[in-house]
């Protein structure tokens, strides 16, 4: 049963207001809790604290596992020849014959590969032909100027898989002015001879049922393409798209490996395929601040890319464009909408659908303006937009207690995905707050009270603090394997500040974390709605 799946606009129903409410309401409830039961008892308040303190220190742990785990299995998968792996899908019975027998067990998902070439070659009707595959990338853009807009594209280029099979839309917005025209002619001209197409595609201002954000342009852009696809006889069965935004820069292997799933998966039209996204462009020219969450982010993706069940579309994202017609592209109606277009896909094929983590790198920017004062600004506003993804609470609570003929996922399917998010949104904000300062609310709200648990807590939280800061070690010692070479313009003693930047690490987690959640979830509580996406600026330093 297809319905509508859009963002409702203007009033809300009581359901709905409910569950905008609901991460607000817990969040802010959470901290006042810990007080009142301090208040009422510091045992209470001291038990209820351990459970919390507790619960981060095995995610302390996990976090530091994942990292280690997710490094490996984004390096493997690096080292792939995924050009070659795409040619044996071309001949799977002679690679089959020539492969069978080779002892590669330690390269990335070998064994597969060679089942893969099993299955192609005795049902060759069953997959797509390697040599028929297209993708198309959209490139967004809104006012970024041809130093940014450059590099994106020719990181395109430079893929293995092969530029007459590639497709390069730029999507940029009328409202970027004439600069963004005079950029995006520059950049046509450039490559106008490098792809099968680059085409520019312009997205009207002020274009009715529409946010002030990234969403529409993709989606105008989407059809756009459908349209070309379908004037120049191109099988729309088989093309991928990859949205990107203005500095992402996809990893030479990246469209290939794409590709590989798309063909050997049978479910592939309802699957979305996720690369790790790794803010390491400009990692050297930002500000400690913004390098330590840029850091931050790229090992989360790289912990999520190890858990496929929790797996959710982040930034820049590829899915088959049939599906993407079908279900009318990306929402306009949010501005996170490459997080909201999971369960728009989840919704839209009634639970058939999943993210497929592609292990290859997209690589994004850290956030740099002009001063550090505006840096620190921008970088706060990137991040509440991100945690306005708690807006999905609503959008996905709503189905989860509709009546059961109206459920588009069944309930049991739906309620652990459910309540991933709303923890998620829940953990972001209190946190961070609760670890460093609660250690000393019970004896701070009851003075009175002389307990061994409320004199002695905030020692057992330093603690456990203590031992969860191994997860930070191992995330700082992995995060020089991951660093790009350090430019000529700085000296060798900068490594130095690499370190010291995560002395910073509590006051960023609430700064940024915490506070940038209640912030987008006060907004909710209060029917306060973002509908304008807040373009964090690109600048590139000399």
């Amino acid at each position: 049963m297809r319905t509508n799946f859009e963002i409702p606009q203007g009033k809300r129903k009581p359901l709905y207001r409910f569950l905008e409410i609901l991460p607000g309401l817990i969040s802010y409830g959470a901290i006042i809790l810990l007080f009142l039961l301090s208040w009422l008892d510091p045992v209470l308040g001291s038990i209820y604290l351990f459970i919390i303190i507790a619960s981060t220190l095995v995610k302390a742990i996990s976090v530091a596992y994942r990292t280690v785990q997710g490094y490996k299995v984004v390096k493997a998968a690096e080292r792939v020849d995924w050009r070659g792996r795409m040619e044996d899908l071309s001949h799977p019975h002679d690679a089959f014959e020539r492969l069978r027998d080779n002892d590669d067990n330690k390269s990335y998902h070998f064994s597969e590969h060679i089942e893969n070439l099993k299955f192609m070659a005795a049902m060759p009707t069953e997959y797509p032909n390697p040599d028929k595959i297209y993708h198309a990338v959209i490139v967004a853009a809104y006012n970024e100027g041809f130093e940014i807009l450059d590099p994106s594209i020719d990181a395109i280029d430079k893929n293995t898989f092969p530029s007459d099979h590639t497709i390069v839309l730029l999507a940029y917005e009328e409202r970027g002015g004439e600069a963004m025209e005079k950029t995006a002619k520059m950049l046509r001209e450039k490559y106008k001879n490098t792809f099968k197409d680059f085409v520019l595609v312009k997205h009207p201002d002020g274009l009715p049922n529409e946010v002030v954000g990234k969403g529409p342009n993709l989606t105008y852009a989407g059809e756009e393409l459908a349209k070309y696809v379908e004037k120049k006889h191109l099988p729309i069965e088989n093309i991928i798209v990859t949205s990107l935004d203005s500095d992402n820069r996809m990893h030479k292997k990246y469209l290939d490996s794409v590709a590989y799933e798309f063909i050997t998966h049978p479910r592939r039209q309802h699957l979305s395929y996720q690369p790790v996204s790794l803010f390491m462009n400009n990692i050297w020219d930002a500000p400690a601040p913004t390098r330590v969450i840029a850091v931050s982010n790229s090992f989360f993706n790289v912990i999520t890319t190890m858990r496929p069940h929790a797996l959710r579309n982040f930034a820049s994202h590829s899915q088959p464009l049939q599906a993407l017609k079908a279900m009318n592209f990306w929402s306009k109606r949010t501005i996170v909408e490459d997080g909201h277009q999971y369960w728009r896909s989840l919704f839209f094929f009634g639970g058939d659908y999943s993210v497929l983590p592609i292990r290859i790198p997209i690589y994004q920017d850290a956030v740099v303006d002009e001063t550090f004062l505006k840096t620190i600004k921008a970088q706060f506003v990137q991040v509440r937009r991100w945690y306005y993804g708690a807006s999905d609470v609503a959008y996905v609570g709503t189905r989860l207690f509709a009546k059961r003929e109206s459920r588009p996922v069944p309930f049991t399917q739906l309620f652990p995905k459910f309540w991933r998010l709303l923890d998620g949104h829940i953990t972001l904000a209190i946190m961070a707050p609760i670890v460093a300062f609660g250690g000393w609310v019970p004896m701070i709200m009851n003075l009175s009270a002389h307990t061994m648990v409320g004199y002695n807590l905030p020692n057992i939280v330093s603690v456990v603090e203590t031992i969860a800061a191994v997860g930070l070690i191992v995330t700082v010692l992995i995060s020089f394997r991951l660093l790009p070479p350090r430019p000529k313009k700085y000296r060798k003693g900068k490594e130095i500040f690499m370190i010291l930047q995560w002395v910073l690490m509590p006051v960023t987690s609430i700064l940024y974390q915490s506070l940038a959640a209640f912030y987008a979830q006060t907004r909710l509580m209060f029917g306060f709605y973002m509908e304008k996406f807040d373009v964090t600026k690109k600048i590139v330093k000399k």
